[in-house]
């Protein structure tokens, strides 16, 4: 595989987790209106993982992207960590899609630079809705933070809880940093800067704290996962494993 499949992949496998993740959501949230809002978010998140993914699948030659969704292991999904993380409550859910959304902001805007034209193409489709994603949970981590003693306990801990993941989202392995000379790959490095600047302006009108902790734990993006994962992809993945190539 080369290093534009492999960055493609990971992309796709970052949207696809999350938007499977919302997708559980459904029928589930506080509000009709949430309900609709989340779901909503997830298939703008899937729609953008089956583009990655289409995309991936164009480079090798073989499959598509649906091949790619369910027919690979566990360890062979390249996944941030922060993605896969469980939904637990509302603020929960609510913290790691802010964590996130701030991180693809700052991602897609630069990799609408990119040298290959259709990283470049997706990523201007991706940026319109990562902006809308942003501006949703930003307002809901600050509703919760600044809002009564026990929302504002429970969005902290979420924070808290989910800031040990947020170390991967910078971290340049071996396929950006073959890509990152040529224009084609965005040096996560340089996202820190503008993903710290949102996010730490976002947790102060929240009247929530910057965590202590540093960020640790890696490894998604080299299979490496939580516990997590596994579970999700046996549900997501059930159907086609089952009666594999149907078409209905």
């Amino acid at each position: 595989m080369n290093s534009v499949t492999a960055y493609a992949l990971r992309l796709g496998d970052n949207g696809l987790v999350l938007s499977q993740r919302l997708g559980a959501w459904c029928g589930h949230a506080p509000e009709l209106e949430i309900d609709l809002a989340l779901a909503n978010i997830g298939l703008d998140l899937l729609g953008l993982a089956r583009n990655f993914l289409a995309y991936a699948a164009e480079l090798e030659g073989q499959g598509d992207e649906d091949t790619l969704a369910f027919g690979r292991d566990e360890r062979q999904f390249c996944n941030v960590l922060l993605v896969e993380q469980p939904n637990g409550s509302f603020a929960d859910t609510m913290a790691r899609q802010y964590l996130m959304d701030a991180w693809n902001v700052a991602l897609y805007e630069r990799l609408t630079q990119s040298t290959d034209s259709q990283l470049a193409a997706i990523a201007a489709k991706a940026i319109k809705e990562a902006r809308y994603h942003l501006r949703f949970s930003r307002g809901w981590l600050v509703r919760l933070g600044d809002g009564t003693e026990t929302s504002a306990q429970k969005m902290q801990q979420a924070i808290d809880n989910l800031w040990r993941f947020t170390a991967e989202l910078f971290e340049a392995d071996d396929v950006e940093l073959a890509l990152i000379d040529s224009g084609v790959a965005v040096d996560p490095r340089l996202l820190r800067q503008p993903w710290e600047s949102e996010v730490f302006a976002g947790l102060n009108e929240a009247c929530l704290q910057v965590p202590e902790e540093a960020a640790y734990r890696t490894g998604g993006k080299k299979g490496l996962h939580t516990e997590h994962l596994g579970p999700m992809l046996a549900e997501m993945q059930y159907l086609q494993r089952a009666y594999p190539g149907q078409q209905w």
